[in-house]
């Protein structure tokens, strides 16, 4: 069975990501793209447009050195422009780590990521650790 593009697109993401290749990871977004942090830490919020995201992304690296890491579990596809992932995180930032599960929410326009909504199984402790 083929997977669905949208799947495909969202892994496409992931590998991006992992491979910290910012010029893909643009490619594949919206330039209005909005990425919805959960929480009240330094990097909760609404980090809209293409060039806001990919800040938060290079926050991300800088806060924890180069160590986080996120390995991508299920995606799943509706059909119609959403998409859901599950990964978990992993990431070592001062005198902390953490590994937490968390999902994001994608919404998929024209064949681009235009909004990605996260949750994460504990928002205490991710507040903590970016805090």
């Amino acid at each position: 069975m083929a997977e669905h593009m949208d799947s495909a697109l969202v892994r496409r993401g992931y590998a991006a990501f992992g491979a910290g290749d910012v010029d893909t990871l643009a490619s594949l977004m919206t330039s209005d793209v909005v990425h919805h942090v959960p929480g009240n830490s330094p990097i909760s919020g609404h980090h809209k447009g293409r060039e806001a995201v990919l800040e938060l992304y290079r926050r991300l690296g800088e806060l924890t050195n180069g160590t986080m890491r996120v390995e991508l579990g299920s995606v799943l596809a509706d059909g119609r422009g959403h998409v859901m992932s599950f990964h978990t995180s992993r990431a070592d930032r001062n005198d902390r780590g953490i590994e937490i599960r968390e999902g994001l929410f994608f919404t998929i326009v024209g064949g681009k990521i235009s909004d990605i909504d996260e949750c994460t199984e504990d928002i205490d402790v991710s507040d903590a650790f970016w805090s």
